[in-house]
């Protein structure tokens, strides 16, 4: 059975799933968590870096943690693009406050230098990560970005990075590229009754309908 490690790194997070021996780093946060996050994968065994999506908040620290590690990194392909250049997708907000978080989020985005990257995995529906020592397996989750995916960890979590948020309180993802398709990602989450909800920003939840 799996457990779900927390690694909370200012207001994102990343999370570790720790199978029988081995275990999958889910995002690898921003450069000033750099060695807090090592310090937790250290003993670890991590058989692979997984990013839930393209952002540099996700992936800052991808480079860094896949060559101290020895872990390849695994991405959705439609996000791959933005993982080189996190200004070649929109990103739009229609509430007065996600478009404060969407302004913020843009001055970062301007002034952070992501170490390059090759994914060795290529993220899909349905990957088993058995082969990575943990039982679970991919969701894709689009609408926050087009690559967005999460993970299904056993009969009772999932790690659904910026599908959903829990900055303020939790709710549906506050900043998307296509409202209508992150709209269709949450309500997919709510069929999950039951599971555990591990946000990219915030404290997990119960599932509830989004």
């Amino acid at each position: 059975m799996n457990s779900i490690e927390r690694i909370q790194c200012g207001n994102s997070n990343c999370y570790i799933v720790n199978g029988d021996g081995a275990a999958v780093l889910i995002d690898t946060s921003v450069a000033p968590y750099r060695e807090k996050i090592m310090e937790v994968c250290k003993d670890k065994n991590i058989k692979l870096i997984a990013l839930t999506h393209g952002h540099f908040d996700h992936i800052h620290n991808a480079a860094y943690l896949s060559e101290k590690l020895c872990a390849p990194i695994a991405i959705h392909k439609a996000d791959y693009g933005l993982s080189k250049d996190n200004m070649s997708e929109p990103l739009y907000a229609h509430s007065n406050l996600g478009k404060m978080v969407l302004a913020v989020s843009m001055q970062s985005i301007k002034r952070m230098e992501i170490q390059p990257f090759e994914p060795e995995v290529f993220l899909y529906e349905g990957l088993s990560l058995e082969d990575y020592g943990v039982q679970a397996r991919i969701i894709e989750l689009p609408g926050h970005t087009k690559g967005s995916v999460g993970l299904i960890s056993g009969d009772t979590d999932i790690i659904v990075g910026d599908a959903l948020m829990n900055i303020f309180y939790p709710c549906k993802s506050m900043l998307y590229e296509n409202r209508e398709v992150m709209e269709q990602s949450a309500k997919r989450i709510s069929g999950f009754t039951d599971f555990n909800i591990h946000f990219g920003h915030g404290k997990p939840v119960k599932n509830r309908a989004w």
